[in-house]
């Protein structure tokens, strides 16, 4: 299969710019020549530090441009869209989380609801080829068919943070259908990596391991029942996502939904005993968690498991990174990154 190079004379907008996938798609497109506009509003949902670092080996790019602000300010978005022009669209700028929707729902309302309805709209208005958004598993709420496909039945999400990107899709498939603007979603499985997200499991239990402390494990300590996800190296999806840029949907409602996951799903224990080994490997020294196991937290689903068949059939996608290669480049990283002794 033949893929279509992306076109440098485009214009692409990428909003959460310094956030983890955003920050490695904004790298990608500017190694290819693209000119790139990265937005982010720098948000302290986690570490600061880890975004301005993303965002400083983007700098040296004489083809990007970076805008500090908030997709919920509908007159900035307006005025980026009047003034630059984008041509694709990249939305990947959303409140993540789902443990912590619920303690903080106003968030996940003004950044993923009426920041992606500002986006919708500044697309309607200026004649956008293209719109890319971030979906997510999350949408499959507490489905037991596994694995999940895009035609399965997603109307019971278990977390606000699920509710807003099942919204994401309809809202995107409205425009889609009255404006013509074509759109393409993709429900991200568990995307780790190098400069990944401090929220997410995986950091997170390096961060504990460093610090001396337990890590909690939501499973019950059940091993044979074992929560599963579809563990996807951050490299694999920004693939996934460069070949999707240049192929936008044509149907006479031009809106697709695409998983964009692993496909094969490891259980969580084998992914923690991977990890100890990597970092065991990039410290030179024995790593061992400390394991504190608990009941399985509200929202959480016991198993992600993509089916990848349609993204496949649309572009060819294989993820090719197994977990030991990732979880190995996750570690260096970190250990370099942190200075770890």
């Amino acid at each position: 299969m033949t893929y279509k190079l992306l076109d440098q004379s485009k214009r692409y907008l990428i909003t959460g710019a310094a956030g983890f996938i955003g920050y490695f798609l904004s790298k990608k497109l500017l190694e290819q020549g693209c000119q790139v506009i990265g937005l982010d509003n720098m948000n302290d949902y986690y570490d600061v530090t880890l975004k301005e670092a993303r965002l400083e080996q983007l700098k040296p790019y004489k083809n990007f441009t970076f805008i500090k602000a908030d997709i919920a300010d509908k007159a900035i978005i307006t005025h980026l869209f009047e003034t630059h022009k984008p041509q694709i669209v990249v939305n990947l700028a959303a409140q993540a989380g789902v443990r912590y929707s619920i303690e903080n729902p106003d968030t996940y309302i003004q950044s993923n609801i009426i920041g992606f309805f500002n986006i919708l709209e500044a697309c309607r208005h200026h004649s956008v080829e293209h719109l890319v958004y971030a979906s997510s598993s999350s949408v499959y709420g507490a489905n037991k068919k596994v694995p999940f496909e895009e035609t399965d039945f997603v109307d019971n999400p278990v977390s606000l943070y699920a509710s807003t990107k099942k919204s994401n899709e309809l809202m995107a498939h409205t425009y889609s259908h009255l404006y013509k603007i074509p759109a393409t979603g993709l429900r991200f499985f568990t995307v780790y990596g190098p400069l990944g997200r401090p929220d997410m499991a995986y950091f997170g239990f390096t961060n504990k391991y460093f610090a001396g402390e337990p890590i909690q494990i939501f499973n019950n300590g059940d091993f044979e029942n074992d929560l599963y996800r579809d563990f996807t190296y951050i490299d694999d999806i920004v693939i996934g996502i460069e070949r999707l840029i240049s192929k936008p949907p044509t149907d006479s409602v031009p809106h697709k939904v695409y998983n964009i996951g692993n496909n094969n799903p490891e259980k969580l224990m084998v992914f923690i005993d991977t990890l100890e080994r990597s970092l065991s490997k990039a410290t030179g020294r024995k790593v061992e968690f400390d394991k504190a196991f608990e009941p399985i937290k509200p929202g959480d689903v016991p198993a992600t498991y993509a089916s990848t068949d349609l993204l496949h059939e649309a572009v060819g996608f294989k993820p090719q990174t197994s977990i030991e290669e990732g979880l190995q480049k996750f570690a260096d990283w970190y250990v370099e990154y942190y200075r770890v002794k």
